[in-house]
């Protein structure tokens, strides 16, 4: 398998489950664990690895924590378009994510908090006030069922019985 193929393997292995050692992925990829070891430091050293964040269902542990979805409708820097601004809004420690948006609005701005008031005081305080931003939207989530393709919830059994004419 060449080089190209074995890091393509390696990224849809490690994108649902990054604990795989090279060792587990050799064996699954049908190579040597040193051309794994190669293919992921190449992978990190090109940023196309840019992390091995844990997904935590924060539901089910005993810290609370809001999350919010905030459309924000801003005005493109001249010369950098939205990347400026986005840059400025990602280097909140609340911000988790930030993408650039085709529709109604600009960019979408993901964050944590510890309560609505805490993701409300952000927004007023840090977002809105920023001269770029026209305007914000915000949705708070209520029940996370799917993230980063893993099932966040237990599936339920149909307990009803079957009835036949």
């Amino acid at each position: 398998m060449g080089i190209k193929m074995l890091k393509e393997k390696i990224l849809q292995a490690i994108d649902k489950n990054s604990k795989l050692t090279p060792k587990d992925l050799a064996a699954m990829l049908n190579a040597t664990e040193e051309e794994v070891a190669v293919a992921i430091k190449e992978l990190e050293e090109a940023s196309i690895i840019c992390g091995y964040p844990t997904l935590i269902n924060w539901d089910n542990a005993e810290s609370e924590k809001v999350t919010a979805l905030i459309e924000v409708k801003v005005t493109p820097q001249r010369g950098q378009g939205f990347d400026k601004i986005a840059e400025r809004i990602y280097k909140f420690d609340e911000v988790e994510s930030v993408y650039l948006m085709s529709g109604g609005f600009d960019l979408t701005v993901i964050i944590e908090g510890k309560s609505m008031r805490e993701v409300a005081n952000f927004v007023s305080s840090k977002l809105a006030p920023m001269e770029a931003v026209l305007s914000t939207a915000t949705h708070f989530v209520l029940k996370k069922y799917k993230e980063h393709g893993l099932p966040l919830v237990h599936e339920t059994k149909d307990e009803r019985m079957l009835i036949t004419p």
